[in-house]
């Protein structure tokens, strides 16, 4: 949840160049979405052109706070497992979606206030902006049908995605803030009260498949977060959690990734 406080912490644009590389060495390359409030960054196979189906993974909260009580200047991911995840996926065609203000720089990090990945990360103006950058991937590639994976953080943002959307396929998170509100309440710290959270959308995720993984050792979004976001839904048919015990916030996920992507042709789910 909170982390750094007392260590030195690698520069914002290291960060991203360390993303570039990593993207470079998969053959993928950056893309820059323009929408009214954030530019938004993405990574994308370098051949793409066109895809029925896309898989679009949403980064985590990111360096989002020094300590307890220090935010951070940039939200760039030091470990961007958003981004490892998605060049782990097995079969299909994934992109890596950041979040605002994760990456970017000079006249791209405009709107960048610390408010938006602090109290206002999943707010109405954060959603609105990744939702219209996933409309451009969906535009500029053809596609027809999506599947968002979110991590951490970037499972409430998918969440309420797909809450707002048609060609949501299915919805997986991975260590996923699906309640913020329980989240909160768990680790006593202030409430996310300018942001919208993930559990109120339930109604409009009712017939959206569903494929939540939690680590057991997790201390920062245990199994108590995802229990009180599923407590909403009557029905859990379109709904599967799995629960890996040996797992922690950071740890395996995208290491083990390849053989735990539930769409893959894999019968051990």
């Amino acid at each position: 949840m909170f982390s750094l406080a007392s260590c030195v912490v690698m520069p914002a644009d290291q960060r991203k160049e360390q993303a570039d590389i990593m993207a470079t060495q998969h053959g993928w390359k950056s893309l820059l979405l323009h929408t009214k409030q954030f530019t938004l960054l993405a990574y994308v196979p370098e051949n793409l052109s066109q895809a029925e189906q896309l898989s679009i993974y949403i980064e985590g909260d990111g360096l989002a706070w020094l300590d307890r009580t220090q935010p951070s200047l940039d939200p760039t991911p030091i470990n961007p497992i958003g981004l490892k995840l998605a060049m782990q996926q097995p079969s299909g065609v994934a992109v890596y979606l950041a979040r605002p203000c994760q990456f970017v720089k000079a006249e791209d990090a405009q709107n960048c206030a610390v408010t938006y990945w602090t109290d206002r990360r999943f707010s109405e103006e954060v959603i609105v902006a990744s939702d219209q950058a996933v409309t451009q991937l969906v535009n500029l590639y053809h596609v027809k049908r999506i599947e968002l994976v979110g991590y951490s953080g970037g499972a409430a943002v998918a969440a309420l995605i797909a809450a707002r959307r048609r060609d949501v396929e299915r919805l997986i998170t991975v260590a996923g803030n699906l309640d913020h509100a329980a989240w909160t309440q768990t680790h006593h710290i202030s409430p996310l009260a300018q942001s919208l959270n993930a559990a109120d959308a339930w109604k409009d995720l009712t017939e959206v498949p569903q494929f939540h993984f939690v680590g057991g050792k997790d201390r920062n979004i245990g199994q108590e977060v995802t229990d009180s976001y599923l407590a909403h839904f009557p029905s859990k048919k379109n709904i599967h959690l799995k629960v890996i015990d040996d797992f922690g916030h950071a740890c395996c996920w995208a290491e083990q990734w390849k053989k735990l992507y539930p769409y893959s042709g894999n019968t051990n789910q």
